[in-house]
């Protein structure tokens, strides 16, 4: 397990929260829902878990995207996934 917790995460919850904030329309809001870490916390378990270029390539991409923030997003989206994103288990 890596060094931040703020609460306790499962490596699968961890490697579920990562796939999250990949994710260009998954809100931080919906991130903090689910796992109950903010917005900054996502970036400081990203920087933790990521290797440095990958988790630079991350920041870049979604510093300011309008989709990773319920505020700046459109009203007309409503939802944080398109409805086919997720596979059946």
């Amino acid at each position: 397990m890596s060094k931040f917790s703020p609460k306790i995460l499962s490596e699968s919850d961890i490697s579920r929260l990562i796939e999250m904030a990949w994710e260009d329309r998954t809100p931080f809001d919906a991130i903090e829902t689910s796992f109950g870490l903010s917005e900054s916390q996502v970036i400081q378990l990203m920087r933790q878990e990521l290797k440095r270029n990958s988790f630079e390539l991350w920041r870049k991409r979604v510093t300011g995207r309008a989709t990773k923030h319920v505020a700046l997003r459109s009203k007309s989206v409503d939802r944080a996934y398109c409805p086919t994103q997720y596979k059946n288990k």
